[in-house]
């Protein structure tokens, strides 16, 4: 299990969502099958994180206890702050302070949806970096939207440029970061943005210029899904449930990591699958018991 502790960042208004996000938060709106806030919370898990803190709402938060509970039945210590006004992504890291006690960290935006054969290996390695932090980039076809990486001749990281005009490169940076235990102190020092905002991409300038900032790339087969329009919200829905139904796989299963994990037993397992009975998510579950526990 890793010392490290987890975010995720499910506040804001989701106005762009409006209206489907009047009455519920957008990081439980359904990808497919599953709540959207199941996928970034078992990108932690795979990076064998057992506790996190769950950033919502004041408004939202009593719908995250009711969807996740204290997370005992995935073998899991979940932790609820709430966050007054949404004043940038940096802010998270003040609102956590409490909850890291000067740990490492690794934060995930709860409308992030990550996938590839690769990944666990991918988040160990980051995991393992003691001093300083590790972000992903990941090629985009119109990386104006985003933080922005910029790579010297050398191909490491100088710069990263929040949606710049004319963008340096066309890798983004996704909304995973793990970042060591000075991140609240250094998320103190950013000043707030021409837009009033605790910007990610200052903290991270911080750590990039110390040199303590590594980047890296995902490359062919894995997949970044951001959810924050109602097109990519139906996009990611159907990317899931091609997944599921040509290789009767699932993905963003908090119960199935657990599980193979070693979090949770067997009759844990069956009693989540026995909850869900009337659905094919919980059959699949069920359908685990008869596999045994290969590797991830």
């Amino acid at each position: 299990m890793s010392d490290r502790r987890g975010i995720i960042l499910a506040g804001g208004s989701g106005t762009r969502l409006y209206p489907i996000t009047v009455g519920v938060s957008k990081q439980l709106l359904p990808i497919y099958d599953k709540p959207m806030v199941y996928y970034p919370l078992t990108v932690l898990m795979l990076a064998g994180i057992r506790e996190v803190c769950v950033i919502t709402t004041p408004q939202d938060q009593d719908q995250f206890r009711r969807t996740l509970g204290d997370g005992g039945q995935w073998g899991l210590r979940l932790t609820y702050v709430a966050q007054p006004s949404p004043d940038g992504l940096a802010q998270a890291y003040l609102l956590a302070e409490g909850f890291l006690d000067g740990r490492p960290s690794a934060m995930v935006l709860g409308d992030n949806i990550f996938f590839g054969h690769g990944l666990p290996g991918l988040l160990a390695e980051a995991d393992r970096e003691e001093r300083g932090g590790t972000v992903f980039g990941y090629h985009v076809a119109d990386p104006e939207r985003y933080g922005v990486v910029a790579f010297d001749e050398a191909g490491r990281a100088r710069e990263i440029v929040e949606k710049p005009e004319r963008p340096p490169s066309s890798y983004a940076v996704t909304g995973l970061y793990f970042l060591d235990g000075e991140a609240p102190e250094r998320a103190r020092a950013v000043t707030p943005s021409p837009r009033g905002e605790l910007e990610i991409a200052t903290l991270l300038d911080g750590y990039l210029r110390d040199g303590l900032l590594r980047v890296r790339t995902m490359g062919r087969g894995y997949a970044w899904l951001d959810t924050g329009t109602h097109a990519s919200l139906l996009d990611a829905g159907l990317f899931v449930r091609t997944l599921e139904e040509r290789q009767g796989l699932q993905t963003g299963s908090p119960d199935e990591v657990a599980w193979r994990q070693g979090w949770i037993g067997d009759e844990d397992l069956a009693a989540r699958g026995r909850l869900f009975g009337k659905t094919a998510y919980g059959r699949h579950l069920l359908g685990l018991l008869g596999e045994g526990r290969p590797g991830r």
